[in-house]
């Protein structure tokens, strides 16, 4: 039995995979800012002690310092981290606020930082582990329209990559996963933006499964650096990162079909 800290567990992707953990019979630490939807994980558990549920926001250090030191006197140590709590609110940049600038960086990147940085210095003194940031492909290639989300989330990547070299020979693994649009919430309240047309410009969305599977199946098991699901749109996501002047010749396109898709999605 190993014991895991999932970020994000409310809801979505953290939801999804805080369960399936312990369906597995592994110990799990679901945090959240709010804690109540987490209340419906109890059914997935064995037994009560399987499961911690815990209030945590992300943005605050000593916040996450607090929770690391309760967990390793809990269960004497943290197998893995995933960070999954994100956020997301679409806009162009002439139109955001300082305040929706500080939601995106404090929350996707400086919450999954503090939580890295935090457990890192636990899992390097216990000799192992293995931690999992959810970044996106927006985190790969810019996403107009979603200028602070993609910003955030090119951050969490790029710290990510960096953290696991830094980590390499202390026994400690890092992963970041990369997914394309997942059937969330977080997706659910892109419809009516005409500046997330992009994020339905793909043939479809992922499901909260796909990711949870390939951080349980793929990440967990073989700890590579890097995953993008699905793989196609992160190869193509690559390419438009390497030249961003290419994306501009397909923009108009993808646009347009975003914007089809937004509207099928609005029907009944």
């Amino acid at each position: 039995m190993k014991t895991f800290l999932v970020t994000g567990a409310a809801s979505g992707i953290g939801a999804q995979l805080a369960a399936a953990l312990l369906q597995r019979g592994e110990r799990v630490c679901a945090v959240d800012i709010n804690p109540a939807p987490m209340e419906a994980l109890k059914a997935a558990a064995a037994t009560p002690e399987q499961l911690w549920i815990a209030s945590l926001d992300v943005r605050d250090a000593a916040a996450w310092d607090a929770l690391l030191d309760q967990l390793k006197q809990r269960w004497s140590q943290l197998d893995v981290l995933v960070n999954v709590a994100g956020v997301l609110k679409p806009g162009y940049c002439h139109e955001s606020t300082a305040a929706e600038v500080d939601f995106h960086i404090d929350i996707n990147t400086k919450g999954t930082i503090h939580g890295t940085r935090a457990a890192a210095r636990l899992m390097k003194a216990q000799g192992h582990g293995h931690i999992v940031n959810i970044a996106s492909l927006a985190g790969i290639a810019a996403i107009p329209g979603l200028s602070l989300y993609s910003a955030s989330k090119f951050a969490v990547r790029g710290y990510t990559l960096a953290v696991a070299q830094e980590l390499r020979d202390t026994g400690v693994k890092v992963t970041v996963v990369c997914p394309d649009a997942v059937q969330t919430p977080m997706l659910d309240l892109q419809v009516n933006y005409d500046q997330a047309a992009l994020t339905f410009s793909g043939n479809r969305s992922l499901t909260t499964q796909e990711v949870v599977s390939a951080i349980l199946d793929h990440a967990l098991t073989k700890a590579p650096l890097e995953i993008t699901l699905p793989a196609s749109r992160g190869f193509v996501s690559k390419l438009a990162s390497f030249f961003p002047g290419l994306s501009a010749l397909v923009l108009e396109g993808l646009l347009k079909k975003g914007r089809q898709k937004q509207q099928q999605a609005k029907q009944p």
